[in-house]
């Protein structure tokens, strides 16, 4: 069985990516469940370019298209023919931890709207929808409530989820909300999504083992980073784990900044446990740092940390691949999602869990 994927807010590929590696046989028949791309949309060109690149196969694709996607064509089906699933990443500018969480008040926190539009467009049979974590806090909650209640009236049953990424083999704690959503009909004939249960969760994979595999020498994005020679000398002074706060730092390379003290600033990484999150943008010190060499990691390195393979190229320069890879879901938390969405078509069984009582619909609105 094949399900045609329509996708918004697309990124550089992660959601796609993962979706396309999740294959699933079913024993009785095999038969072949798996997804395949049919249109996607994203604002930046050389994120399009990435995108059609890796998961088309091409660098320009007419399925990719780029630009704001409030002039996306929804439900024109000879321009955005129909499709099976949607998935869409809206963007967590004003829902992020970092930041002034304007949730819906902001520029970017109504775009999820757009992926209301297309569900009521295309009905497909199931969605997936991702955002971080402090989705569930903006607006005092309110944003979260309002959001899981516009798509449960789409007419579809939700199971809303706060996944750890490191407890699903991503070498980064990385917690991003995921709403999976199948369509009412689908779901009463009993094909019920539930919450694939951790595969890592008491045995992480680190930052060491992801970095310290070999790369091959015409590796793609692997550019070494250049640093002034006082950075290279505050990073030989911070051990493994620290930050730019370590005691060990002399008082003339110590950082004149008032305020909060963000323990991600010239951080390097523990070799013995998972990066912290990989992030698309930001100022000095907010690169990522190994954690023995004095120096940022390379683009390559924070792609391995998303767990894209390392043929999977980043069009554009440091700067734009840098903000693509921050953005992105990654591969392989994406792809368990979706294999356990394609078992739960195929009627094959899995390791399941309880979804986050945080995150549901009736408890959210329970607490108000």
């Amino acid at each position: 069985m094949r399900f045609y994927k329509g996708e918004l807010f697309s990124g550089p590929g992660g959601i796609a990516k993962g979706a396309q590696e999740a294959k699933v046989t079913q024993p009785e028949t095999g038969e072949l469940f798996h997804i395949e791309h049919r249109w996607s949309n994203d604002l930046d060109l050389d994120t399009c370019q990435t995108f059609a690149r890796n998961i088309c196969g091409r660098d320009f694709d007419s399925t990719v298209h780029p630009g704001p996607v409030q002039e996306l064509p929804l439900g024109n089906k000879d321009e955005l023919p129909p499709i099976d699933c949607l998935t869409f990443g809206f963007p967590c500018n004003d829902y992020s931890q970092v930041g002034k969480k304007k949730g819906l008040e902001g520029d970017y926190g109504p775009l999820y709207t757009y992926g209301i539009k297309a569900i009521k467009a295309y009905k497909p049979i199931f969605f997936v929808a991702e955002n971080v974590g402090g989705l569930k806090s903006a607006n005092e909650g309110k944003a979260f409530v309002q959001i899981l209640t516009d798509l449960e009236e789409c007419g579809y049953y939700l199971t809303p989820h706060l996944y750890k990424f490191e407890e699903y083999g991503v070498p980064q704690a990385r917690h991003r909300i995921i709403i999976v959503g199948i369509r009412n009909d689908y779901y009463e004939k009993g094909y019920q999504f539930k919450v694939p249960a951790p595969t890592t969760k008491h045995n992480y994979v680190t930052a060491g083992e992801a970095l310290t595999v070999p790369y091959e020498d015409d590796v793609l994005n692997h550019e070494l980073p250049r640093h002034s020679e006082k950075v290279i000398q505050m990073l030989d002074h911070i051990e493994e784990g620290g930050n730019a706060w370590s005691p060990n730092l002399p008082e003339h390379l110590r950082l004149k900044v008032k305020g909060a003290r963000l323990s991600s600033i010239y951080k390097r990484l523990d070799r013995n446990r998972p990066a912290y999150t990989v992030t698309g943008s930001g100022g000095g010190g907010t690169h990522m740092y190994h954690w023995q060499e004095n120096r940022a990691l390379t683009n390559r390195e924070r792609a391995r940390l998303q767990t894209f393979q390392d043929d999977f190229e980043f069009c554009g320069r440091r700067e734009s691949v840098r903000k693509q890879i921050g953005m992105a879901v990654p591969v392989e938390g994406a792809r368990i999602i979706f294999a356990a969405i394609l078992k739960t078509f195929a009627g094959v069984a899995y390791d399941q869990i309880e979804p986050d009582p945080k995150v549901q619909l009736k408890n959210l609105q329970h607490s108000k």
